[in-house]
């Protein structure tokens, strides 16, 4: 399937709690820029300090190239990968905003505490989501590059090989390339990662995963630009737009003795396979869209389609792999997903 590249910034606030995220396309950056010359580093040296980031008071707009070869034009909900702009504010301290332009319309989200808004200008819509504070996880954010090469480096470090492969420039600023490859012990469809160290802040500019067979990034996410400054406490402040239709949730919080909807991670490094369960109307006809001019979507159609069937101890379901990732679903509303073989998934599922 021919990658899109569309102009996105990619950011999810509190994925772990499930509270909200975003994720966009972007064309390529800082092509043609002379590598900079920058004095010798160690490649722990620089890893280390990618495990201790914190992202630091920035504004600026991150951009996702996406080669992973999912078919999200037809799935529901995949028009919403056509994003125009989008830019990314955060004050040092956990706080955070992200703005997206998509056509006409604007979505804002913004992190102040345990509170995440989010709207949409389309649907002049709000909704107000409250985390419990003992609940909370700031760590748990990947609101921007430094952030997402943090949390990824600490699950894979012990099973890698670890190299400076050069230097770059990424949006503009001089950077160290250090390049992540599995070890021969684990089973995994990619190649290595590689991530770009801004030589003088120490944080993480850019993540390129790469797949076996191509020179193309799977999943690429980096700054355009960035500025590394203070922001204003009013930027993290939200006051719905008059008229607006406000909604208040409180976070949904997984119960002890609930399974459906629980998710959990199988094996470690490179290997690692993420597992849940669904809820029992996700598979069934989906209305998307109001009145006559509403569709109907059949998920059921669409993994005929684009996936393959498959039975094994887990039971029956579907298979959908991609050179960088395989997807495994079960007909009783299972899945596991991973950068991996599909056998590995089979294992992490286990008997029916």
């Amino acid at each position: 399937m021919q990658a899109k590249t569309k102009a996105i910034t990619a950011a999810v606030t509190g994925c772990a709690l499930g509270v909200g995220g975003l994720a966009w396309l972007a064309m390529p950056a800082s092509a043609g820029e002379a590598p900079p010359s920058l004095p010798p580093v160690s490649a722990e040296e620089l890893v280390q300090s990618v495990l201790s980031t914190t992202t630091p008071a920035l504004d600026g707009t991150v951009q996702v190239t996406n080669n992973l070869g999912l078919p999200t034009s037809t799935l529901p909900g995949g028009t919403s990968l056509n994003i125009d702009s989008a830019h990314v504010y955060n004050d040092g301290n956990g706080n955070s905003k992200l703005s997206v332009q998509q056509g006409d319309a604007d979505t804002t989200v913004v992190h102040n505490g345990t509170t995440v808004w989010t709207y949409q200008s389309k649907d002049n819509k709000a909704t107000k989501v409250t985390v419990p504070a003992d609940k909370w996880d700031s760590k748990a954010e990947t609101s921007d590059p430094a952030a997402m090469a943090s949390q990824l480096v600490a699950k894979i470090r012990e099973t890698s090989t670890v190299n400076i492969e050069g230097t770059a420039r990424v949006a503009g600023r001089a950077a160290y390339e250090v390049v992540l490859t599995p070890k021969p012990t684990e089973r995994t469809l990619l190649r290595e990662i590689r991530i770009d160290v801004d030589a003088e802040k120490r944080v993480p500019l850019r993540l390129a995963v790469m797949s076996n067979g191509t020179d193309k990034p799977a999943l690429q996410v980096g700054f355009t630009d960035v500025q590394f400054r203070a922001q204003p406490a009013s930027e993290f402040q939200f006051t719905p737009p008059q008229g607006a239709k406000v909604t208040e949730e409180q976070a949904n919080m997984p119960e002890p003795n609930r399974a459906e909807g629980m998710t959990k991670l199988v094996g470690d490094g490179w290997d690692t396979v993420l597992t849940g369960s669904m809820p029992a109307t996700a598979l069934q006809p989906q209305q998307q869209g109001k009145g006559k001019y509403g569709q109907q979507a059949d998920p059921q159609q669409l993994l005929q389609r684009f996936a393959k069937p498959v039975s094994g101890p887990f039971g029956t379901g579907y298979v959908f792999s991609t050179t960088a990732g395989t997807a495994l679903l079960t007909d009783d509303g299972r899945f596991a997903i991973g950068a991996v073989p599909e056998q590995v998934l089979i294992e992490a599922l286990g008997s029916k």
